[in-house]
């Protein structure tokens, strides 16, 4: 959603980082673009003003202008602004009350309310082990209730019995009592929606929130109607009172100016965005973090967070185990590319790391998550024997496999090579509780020097042909000798990651320079 905005303010404060010294007349022209790409993404009038003016005054002061590096500090006034105006702090939907909590969900038709009630219950049955109930309200658009019903039995959470002719009201007080008889934690109320404001639908609302008094009253707004949300978040809030905003849609091609506008406008946090169509593709709303993707810096912190609450650790310690031993086989790897598309796919990835948000669009060109699919669908034309045992693959099977994965033989070949450096290399790391082990760390504090010492040893073993794959900072390092760098890091990446100074790391060893090589992928010709 904010990749455009994201694409021309990097550009503006790129400009500024070049510069060894900044004068005011280049800030207030870097403004001066910072406002029309604000305003070319929807964002308010009077929340850009507001923006431009507050980063104006604190980035010409003279500890900016007469600083080192007067480009970085712009950027970071320029940072800590946007967080201001996203909102500062994370605010999670609060469950600090007697149960059952009450949770009145609001919005326009269209909005997506019933399919995010159902995401937020399937978020608190999973990840916050609470007991939930759903109970649908709206008894005017047709079989809306029946539609919570169906996505209470696809998310196994609970949902009241639907009894005909009902009003609103009733059937918000039948399901209190419903939820304080069968010992629920959470009830979650879906209200009817309107295609516009209106004075019955604010009424009914305002009704039924009078009656069941819930503890959080959540606003679902589209993300895609831009300013109009903001409107609608201002309606509902002045007649109703919300206390948080659920933004959907938000990984679609919008220009962001709902979020950026929200808090500033109405003074209420955005708690949660839906980023996709699955039941976990539901994130927290963290200001911060959004203001790091919004200037290219990427969002560590949600990647590390993802990952640990989609991969298997059971699987993935069995895989590591393996690894250790140089079993690595077929399996283990379709497991893994498993996982990667869990994370969001190789784009998904890439594009949360630090300066790699740049170059997104070049990273879908190269349609690498397409080839996780390929690879994917090599691995499961082949029987178990072969996946266990890719020694056994001659040109008859590969033929087969091919036909069966809708690739060519070439392909395969591609993969087995791959499969196969990468379990070497593995192999070699773990061999006697080698390179693997000292850079885990024997008690889960890191290497030593004495370990990193013995690492860079054993890496100048390494096979030479592996070695010319590696990144320039790194080969180097290893050539020279070089010990470890103080504090207990790697040689030669004390000064980051080799090779992400430009984007992607130049080179993965034996997948060949540049981005790593897929099967199904072209690479250089020869």
């Amino acid at each position: 959603m904010f990749q455009s905005l994201s694409d021309r303010l990097s550009g503006v404060l790129d400009k500024l980082t070049r510069r060894g010294a900044l004068t005011e007349s280049d800030v207030v022209e870097a403004m001066r673009e910072v406002r029309r790409a604000l305003l070319e993404a929807d964002v308010a009038l009077d929340v850009v003003k507001d923006f431009t003016e507050k980063v104006k005054a604190k980035a010409v002061g003279a500890e900016v202008l007469r600083s080192v590096t007067p480009g970085q500090m712009v950027v970071k006034i320029v940072n800590d602004e946007l967080v201001a105006m996203l909102g500062s702090d994370a605010q999670p939907i609060d469950l600090h009350a007697a149960p059952p909590v009450g949770i009145l969900m609001v919005g326009l038709q269209g909005s997506g309310k019933t399919t995010t009630t159902a995401k937020i219950a399937y978020r608190l049955t999973n990840r916050d082990r609470k007991k939930v109930l759903m109970a649908s309200l709206d008894t005017r658009r047709p079989a809306a209730q029946e539609q919570l019903r169906v996505l209470g039995e696809q998310t196994s959470v609970a949902t009241l019995p639907i009894v005909a002719g009902q009003t609103p009201l009733q059937i918000a007080r039948r399901a209190e009592d419903a939820a304080k008889l069968g010992g629920f934690d959470v009830i979650i109320y879906d209200t009817a929606g309107r295609v516009t404001v209106d004075e019955e639908l604010m009424d009914e609302v305002r009704d039924v929130k009078a009656a069941i008094h819930p503890h959080e009253t959540l606003l679902v707004a589209d993300s895609l109607t831009g300013q109009d949300a903001v409107n609608t978040a201002k309606a509902f809030d002045g007649r109703i009172g919300v206390t948080g905003i659920v933004l959907t849609r938000a990984d679609g091609d919008g220009r962001g100016g709902a979020a950026l506008s929200m808090r500033a406008v109405t003074g209420k946090p955005i708690k949660l965005i839906g980023v996709g169509e699955k039941w976990d593709a539901l994130e927290d709303f963290h200001p911060g973090r959004i203001a790091s993707r919004i200037l290219g810096m990427g969002d560590v912190v949600s990647l590390v967070e993802k990952a640990a609450q989609t991969i298997d650790v059971e699987k993935a310690t069995k895989i590591a185990e393996k690894m250790k031993k140089g079993s690595f086989d077929l399996e283990d790897l379709s497991e893994q590319l498993k996982q990667m598309q869990k994370l969001g796919g190789m784009g998904g990835v890439l594009g949360m790391l630090p300066g790699v948000a740049k170059i997104k669009g070049q990273i879908n060109e190269a349609g690498l998550d397409k080839s996780l699919v390929h690879q994917r669908a090599i691995i499961s034309s082949m029987t178990p024997k072969e996946r266990r045992n890719p020694k056994i693959l001659d040109a008859k099977r590969k033929r087969r496999i091919a036909a069966g994965s809708g690739t060519k033989p070439e392909d395969i070949n591609k993969l087995i090579k791959m499969h196969r450096q990468m379990a070497d290399m593995m192999k070699t790391m773990g061999r006697n509780g080698g390179m693997l082990n000292k850079f885990l760390g024997r008690t889960g504090g890191g290497p030593s020097e004495a370990d990193l010492q013995s690492m860079q040893a054993e890496l100048a073993k390494l096979d030479p042909k592996a070695l010319e794959q590696l990144p320039a900072d790194l080969k180097e390092q290893i050539a020279k000798g070089t010990p470890a760098a103080p504090g207990g890091s790697l040689p030669g990446l004390a000064r980051g990651l080799p090779g992400f100074g430009g984007g992607l790391p130049k080179g993965l060893p034996g997948l060949g320079g540049g981005m790593p090589k897929f099967p199904g992928l072209p690479g250089k010709k020869r």
